[in-house]
């Protein structure tokens, strides 16, 4: 389970958030919503310690991130709305660094299975840094095939995809979490996925 309790951030002597609580335990989805500049991508860089809240602290399976980062970070898997793939690498080759990076599990049929899945299987020898954006973006989500943990935060997962691909998105994201699997997510388009817990931040304004 991750806790976050009372989480206030300031940035420039703006408030972005403030006394913000989250709960979310195996089996269900966090649907974080809110206006441009609500604090949406703040908040999920603070979940997962890479910013620090000004006030607050988190918790997995009870012990705070801050001194249990490591075990923590095995369990996390952050795909951000901006490009975190190397563009002078093929698409095989970002699959394989990751895959070491991460020391996957997940067999290669499983991933060229993937692959296909997301048509980005004939573009495994093409360079990221030719693909479209939305080509990149499904690659950067085979991620959540190749590590496998058990917490999955997505920043905008749908941007740039086509509806084929936000209903995979969406199935796999559905699959993780009956299987004991927790998802939390921003997005601007909402997610087609029963029984989601929502979180909106524009009602945090000003609190």
């Amino acid at each position: 389970m991750l806790l976050a309790n009372n989480i206030y951030f300031k940035r420039n002597k703006i408030e972005i958030l403030n006394n913000i609580n989250i709960s979310i335990s195996p089996n269900k989805i966090l649907y974080i919503q809110g206006k441009n500049g609500s604090g949406k991508t703040t908040l999920l860089k603070i979940l997962t310690n890479i910013l620090k809240p000004k006030k607050g602290e988190i918790f997995w399976k009870g012990k705070n991130i801050k001194k249990n980062p490591f075990n923590y970070y095995k369990d996390v898997t952050f795909i951000m709305d901006s490009k975190t793939s190397n563009i002078n690498l093929t698409v095989k080759e970002n699959i394989m660094f990751w895959s070491k990076l991460f020391s996957s599990k997940t067999k290669i049929q499983q991933i060229n299975s993937a692959l296909k899945l997301l048509s980005l299987d004939k573009y495994q020898n093409t360079l990221v840094g030719n693909l479209s954006y939305g080509e990149i973006k499904k690659l950067e989500l085979s991620r959540l095939i190749i590590e496998q943990k058990k917490l999955w935060i997505l920043d905008e997962p749908y941007i740039g995809l086509d509806n084929y691909s936000i209903g995979l998105i969406n199935q796999s994201i559905i699959n993780h979490v009956e299987k004991g699997g927790m998802t939390i997510l921003t997005s601007h388009i909402p997610p087609d996925i029963n029984d989601l817990e929502i979180l909106n931040l524009d009602n945090y304004e000003n609190s």
